[in-house]
């Protein structure tokens, strides 16, 4: 399969935040912007693999700024490496005050898609390139967080199993 360049996958997506987006304190609401951030990050890992993708995990999502009602918000992602049948994306979201032309960027998040066959089974992806800087920075670090990612994971499985499907906290007869 050929490598395909990281540019290939950009996408760019932005957003008018209006009132039934935001909280008590007039800022959108995390889960909205999460929302929006597992939605660039599929269209730009669809875009590279050209297959149906599914979100297997996401690293963080660091909100660094507020997102005020009114503002616009701008998310961008591309494919920053692959790994057989899976992508990580980062995507990087930016709050644009529209009335004073200010802008800041309000979250970033790296997200593990991986792409599907007409089974739902996980399907080989193309590799992936770095050109600019940025992208070559971003790629150099993607094994050592597909390492993290991995162990994180398994301490997941592991608090999944010692919990259960039960409520552990409540007393017992």
């Amino acid at each position: 399969m050929d490598q395909k360049p990281c540019i290939e996958s950009l996408t760019v997506k932005n957003s008018h935040v209006l009132p039934p987006d935001t909280n008590s304190h007039g800022t959108l609401f995390g889960g909205k912007l999460m929302a929006y951030i597992d939605d660039v990050a599929a269209i730009a890992s669809v875009r590279h693999c050209r297959k149906p993708v599914v979100t297997a995990s996401t690293d963080s999502v660091d909100f660094l700024a507020p997102v005020q009602e009114g503002d616009t918000i701008c998310l961008e992602a591309f494919v920053t490496a692959t790994h057989n049948t899976s992508m990580e994306v980062f995507v990087k979201a930016i709050t644009e005050n529209l009335l004073t032309g200010e802008r800041k960027v309000c979250a970033t998040a790296f997200l593990s898609m991986v792409a599907v066959d007409e089974n739902s089974e996980p399907s080989p992806v193309p590799g992936v390139f770095p050109e600019s800087e940025q992208e070559k920075w971003l790629h150099e670090g993607a094994e050592r967080r597909r390492l993290h990612r991995k162990e994180r994971r398994k301490e997941s499985k592991e608090l999944a199993e010692k919990f259960g499907t039960g409520l552990p906290w409540l007393p017992r007869d």
